[in-house]
């Protein structure tokens, strides 16, 4: 049963193409609201701060109308498997934890979010010892550490456990 459902279509290319365009046309539509709310036009001066980024977001509208309107027409013959469950299993084991990761950053700081997600990764997917993930996830944040502020002087973003440590 696990190799049936692992195998049956998770997305297909129809579905694919028109889930990509639609959020092409989101960020687009969100870059031109932005310029114009920047100032998109020709000043006194020249181009106001929003005038390029507003004719960006308008060449992405077209591209991604384009995009759904093709993805919308193709027929239901021509539509083969974009994504497997199994594929799609194996990339989200993967994208899940970064995200979670990208997040944490801001809220415990670099060092502490690199630890748990090295620690995470060796654990859950390398079944390592425990011994081992420890040494390895907090000589890495160590060895960062030393490299990125001692060395070339550039702060990194720091978390509460830092600033409680004294390396703020």
């Amino acid at each position: 049963m696990t190799g049936e459902r692992e195998g049956r279509v998770a997305f297909r290319v129809k579905s694919a193409e028109i889930a990509v365009a639609a959020l092409f046309l989101v960020v687009a539509v969100l870059v031109m609201y932005d310029s114009v709310r920047l100032g998109s036009t020709w000043g006194d001066d020249g181009p106001k701060p929003g005038y390029f980024p507003f004719y960006i977001g308008l060449i992405m509208t077209v591209a991604a109308l384009m995009n759904l309107a093709r993805g919308f027409m193709i027929p239901l013959d021509k539509n083969p498997p974009f994504v497997l469950a199994g594929q799609l299993k194996m990339v989200l084991t993967v994208l899940v934890p970064a995200a979670i990761y990208a997040g944490a950053i801001s809220w415990i700081g670099i060092y502490v979010a690199s630890a748990l997600f090295i620690g995470f990764f060796m654990r859950w997917l390398g079944k390592y010892a425990w011994w081992t993930v420890a040494a390895v996830s907090v000589g890495v944040v160590v060895a960062f550490y030393f490299i990125f502020e001692v060395w070339f002087l550039v702060p990194l973003p720091k978390g509460p456990i830092e600033a409680f440590l004294g390396l703020s």
